[in-house]
Formats: C-alpha cells, sequence, structure tokens
C-alpha cells in the first residue's frame, strides 16, 4: 500500500521481508498520497472508517467526486476462464521446477529452492492478445505434501521469489513446512515478472534524497515534477504493460498458478497488500478458497483518503510508542520527560536534518530530511528495530547519519554497491494508482493534507493522491468497494493492535464484510503479527493450515 510523502521528503518501505527477520510489507509514500487516494466508497458513499478516518475529515462533510474510472481488463469477465476453453493454453500448463538462477539462490537463506515460470494472459478480456510470464518459487515439502501454501509478503511490488527465498527458514514451522509446499511469485510488473522499469538508480537515489515540503505550493509543485518524470519513465519502458497492472488481473493469475502446480482449491498466507489480493481472489473465486490466512488487512471498502488518515495516525501512534521506549532506557538521545514531548523531539531533529542535511560514511551521500524519515519509519515496522533506532537516533543528534541512512536503504532495497533490489518503488504506484481512484478536487486535497500534518504532525503525511495519479499514463480502475467472498471456506483475518502500516481496524472491518471469516487479535506493536507474535498466532494459524482447526473465537495473543 502507499501512502504519501511527508514535508520532508519521501518515504517508502521495502514489500517483503528485511534482512532482519521482519516482515516489512510495503508502503511507499508518495508526496501526494499516492495509495490512490480518494475520497468515497462507490464515488459516494462518505464511508467512515473504524479508525476514525472518515476520508472527509476536517476537508468538510460533502463526499467529494473522485476521478472518472477506467475500464478493468480483469474485474468482469463472461464466464469462469477455468472453464473457458479460450483460456486452455494457460489453465493446462503444469509449473516445471527446476534448479533457481543464481540472482535467487544468492538471496537464499535455506537449501532445496525450486523455481519455475508460467504464463497468463497479458488482459484477461482477451487471452489472445499476449502473455506475461509469471517467477515462481518453490521449497518442497518435507514430508507427504497435503498441496501448495501460495504466499505474497506485500507492497504491491513485493517480490514473493525473494521473500521466499529469505524468509522459509525463519517463518515457517516444521510443521507447516513437512505438510505443504511453500510457494511465491513476483506478481505481474513486479521483479521478474516482466518488471516494469523506470528510473535508473542514480535517478532513484536522487529522487529518494530529495526533500522539500509537501505543505507548501512550490513543494507540491515538486512532488507533481517529480511524479511525471517517474510516469514519463515508467511510460517510455513498460508503457504495453501498464494498464494490465490492477489487482483484479494478478489475483486473477493466481487461479492459473493455483492450477499449475495442480491444486483444486487455493491456500494462502497474504501479508499486508498481499490481504488485498487475497480478499480480491477470495471475491472472484469463492468457490476455490482454501486455506486462507490475511495478516496485516488492507481494508478494500475504505477510499484512498481513508487509508492515508488511518496510516497517519497509526505512524503518529507508533511513533509515540517508540519514543516512549526511547526514554526509558539511559542511552535514549531524547530528553523529553513524557512520549509526547519526546515524539515532538524527534519530529524537531528531523526538520533540523532537513534544513542542515548531515554527513555519513559515504561522502557522496548525506543524510537528507527524507532519508532520515525514511529510516525513523522503517524502525516503527517492528519493535525489534527499537534499539536499533536508539542507536541511530545517537548517531544523529551527534552528526553521524549513517545508520538512519542504512535503515532508509533497507527500506528501499538498496545494495552496497548503489544498486536497487527489485523494482517496487516504482511497481507500487503502477498497481496504486489503478486500484484507488482519487477525489478529483486539488483545493480539497490541499486542505486534507494540512489537517493531516496538523493533527497527525509525527507522521508527516500529506495527502494529493489524486494530483499524483493523475499524471499516471493510466486512469484508475477500481472503486472502493466492501469484499464478500459469500460462499467460501473459512478465512483467517489477523489484526495487529498498534500496527503503523494497516491499522488494526482494518482487519475488524474486513472480518464483518467478508462472509465466512474468523478474526485473531495481536496485542502488539509493528506490522503483522505471524512470525511476530512469539507463538500464541503462529500456533493458532499452523493448527489451522495443517489440521483446518478454527482459531478460538475472539483469539488474542
Amino acid at each position: 500500500m502507499q501512502r504519501t510523502r511527508s514535508r520532508r521528503g519521501a518515504l517508502r518501505v521495502l514489500a517483503g521481508a528485511a534482512a532482519t527477520a521482519l516482515l516489512v510489507s510495503g508502503c511507499s509514500l508518495l508526496d501526494g498520497g499516492a495509495d490512490g487516494a480518494d475520497g468515497r466508497s462507490g464515488a459516494s458513499d462518505a464511508g467512515s472508517s473504524s479508525d476514525g478516518g472518515s476520508g472527509s475529515g476536517g476537508s468538510g462533510d460533502a463526499s467529494p467526486a473522485l476521478a472518472e474510472l477506467g475500464t478493468s481488463h480483469a474485474q468482469d469477465l463472461p464466464s469462469d476462464p477455468a472453464e473457458d476453453s479460450a483460456y486452455a493454453d494457460f489453465y493446462d500448463q503444469d509449473a516445471v521446477w527446476e534448479g533457481c538462477g543464481q540472482d535467487v539462490l544468492d538471496e537464499a537463506a535455506v537449501q532445496g529452492l525450486q523455481c519455475s515460470t508460467v504464463k497468463v494472459p497479458k488482459a484477461w478480456d482477451d487471452p489472445s492478445a499476449g502473455d506475461v510470464e509469471i517467477a515462481l518459487v518453490r521449497l518442497p515439502a518435507t514430508g507427504e505434501a497435503k498441496g501448495s501454501l501460495l504466499t505474497n509478503p506485500g507492497g504491491p511490488g513485493g517480490s514473493g521469489v525473494d521473500f521466499l527465498a529469505q524468509s522459509a527458514d525463519y517463518l515457517f514451522s516444521q510443521k507447516v513446512r513437512e505438510n505443504y509446499d511453500l510457494i511465491s511469485f513476483d506478481p505481474r510488473g513486479v521483479s521478474r515478472s516482466e518488471g516494469i522499469e523506470c528510473l535508473d538508480d542514480s535517478q532513484t537515489d536522487e529522487y529518494r534524497a530529495d526533500t522539500y515540503d509537501g505543505g507548501t505550493p512550490e513543494g507540491l509543485q515538486k512532488s507533481l515534477d517529480w511524479m511525471q518524470k517517474i510516469s514519463d519513465a515508467c511510460e517510455k519502458d513498460s508503457g504495453d504493460l501498464l494498464p494490465y497492472l490492477d489487482t483484479y488481473s494478478a489475483a486473477r493469475d493466481m487461479d492459473v498458478l493455483r492450477s499449475a502446480v495442480g491444486d483444486d482449491s487455493l491456500n494462502y498466507l497474504g501479508f499486508s497488500y498481499g490481504t488485498y489480493l487475497g480478499a480480491t481472489y477470495a471475491d472472484l473465486y469463492p468457490d476455490r478458497v482454501g486455506r486462507f490466512v490475511l495478516d496485516g488487512v488492507m481494508d478494500p471498502s475504505l477510499t484512498g483518503d481513508q487509508i492515508v488518515e488511518g496510516q497517519a495516525k497509526g505512524f503518529q501512534q507508533a511513533t509515540e510508542q517508540f519514543a516512549k521506549f526511547c526514554i526509558a532506557r539511559d542511552d535514549c538521545p531524547l530528553t523529553g520527560s513524557t512520549p509526547e514531548e519526546a515524539t515532538k523531539e524527534l519530529t524537531a531533529l528531523l526538520d533540523s536534518i532537513s534544513d542542515d542535511p548531515i554527513s555519513t560514511k559515504d561522502p557522496d551521500r548525506p543524510l537528507t530530511g527524507a532519508l532520515a524519515t525514511a529510516g525513523v519509519q522503517m524502525m516503527m515496522y517492528s519493535d525489534e528495530y527499537w534499539s536499533l533506532g536508539v542507536q541511530a537516533l545517537s548517531d544523529a543528534s551527534d552528526g553521524d547519519g549513517s545508520t538512519l541512512l542504512a535503515l532508509a536503504d533497507l527500506s528501499a532495497g538498496r545494495q552496497d554497491d548503489g544498486s536497487y533490489k527489485g523494482n517496487d518503488l516504482y511497481a507500487i504506484n503502477a498497481v496504486n494508482c489503478l486500484d484507488h481512484p482519487g477525489v478529483a478536487s486539488l483545493d480539497w486535497q490541499k486542505q486534507e493534507s494540512a489537517r493531516l500534518l496538523k493533527e497527525y504532525p509525527a507522521a508527516g503525511m500529506t495527502d494529493y493522491s489524486q494530483a499524483m495519479c493523475d499524471t499516471w499514463p493510466v486512469k484508475p480502475l477500481r472503486a472502493p468497494a466492501e469484499v464478500h467472498a459469500k460462499g467460501s471456506d473459512q478465512i483467517v483475518v489477523i489484526g495487529t493492535t498498534r500496527d503503523p502500516a494497516t491499522p488494526y481496524a482494518w482487519a475488524k472491518s474486513l472480518d464483518s464484510q467478508l462472509d465466512n471469516s474468523t478474526l485473531i487479535t495481536f496485542d502488539g506493536d509493528g506490522h503483522t503479527a505471524y512470525g511476530r507474535s512469539g507463538g500464541c498466532v503462529e500456533d493458532a494459524v499452523d493448527a489451522y493450515l495443517v489440521d483446518g482447526t478454527s482459531p478460538q473465537k475472539g483469539l488474542t495473543c
């Protein structure tokens, strides 16, 4: 999912697994709130969110009109492709597993990975119009497999291939590994699956470091200029694929993957944006839902503006929680006596870095305000990062920005040699601008931006979502709407009470929408729960995945 650019610049958090056993499910800030952003559910329903974000907020009670929608090539089809002979070439495929290439093996923290490719229709409404090759990775079951478990790490834009290669060994229990072939994939337009190409590495460095006040006319124009530059570059190199990168298309691709690995139903574990992808699949194919787990939920009924506000509130809360942790330590550089005072002090530190960047171990890359903000926001994805965050802030207070820069680079997938792993920084725009139409009124967006900066100053978010996506070569294709998956088998929904990126209220909302679901609550900090809860969530999910045992009703971990 995608948020907005802060007044100190752009934050982007890598979708996928970070190197320290943290699921960093992708979020990227793009000056104007690019999670699509918008206004009202279905273009008319003001839809107040359960986390307090109504979308219109302080900008008025009316429901502003959304941007004009285009037509998805995958949302509405006249037949079930799995039963339509026109799609036989796709559904008759069998995944052929071979040894993985060195690029995958270099990422691997586990032995025995196998790789394959499967073709899917580029345009789902015209299977004769060409195809897209999807990259898959598999870790075979250690016992007799009862089927495959497909995973998605989030984003949009996260590489599932890298995710499984990096995380399978620590994330999944021996019980799950014994019973399932673990599989993941790069969705269309991402990394190895004909990943779109936009800015080069040096341009990406410039983009990430650029710092300006998004709440001013000059800052807004700078944002628009960057988005136009990105849009032009993406269209030049990958324009023929851009109209086909919406989540409806990716969800239909997963049904081909299900068929290609020989499963009658889809067993699935999705994180963050992966929950949006999974919920979309369940709504399209409820009768093919197998064991389904959605962790760190995106609420498909929310408008883009409600999404941005929910995240602004979430990151404000997360920053205050971190500040509380910090001031309880002797080595905390923040001197405030309360979390609120310390949070304001942290905000002031970031503002000072914006005004006067500090040096790092790389003389050619000072820590700018935008990069400092990215490093701080990276800490909020897991309390396991908080001790390192205290050290990073101490160093920055002493004039050394190296640790914060390293956190910022981790969030963006920047390698030591200056190259970027994958293309999530741009794939996220390509998907979100199609999935989330925004309020068409720029004046409304300006008011909303000012309100968010005032109410959630530590989050530092603005919301110019549709202004950003107006530069995109393709119109938005999907209106916010509830997902019911009527007739599906049980779906397990997981929410973390102080999740900054996908607030707990969204998990409760999706649980109420789905026809057949149960909610697990993790009372904790950070993004997502499975693999981070200390055993409670993991035990309940594993019992469901392996034995079909429903989690205890109202389970809180």
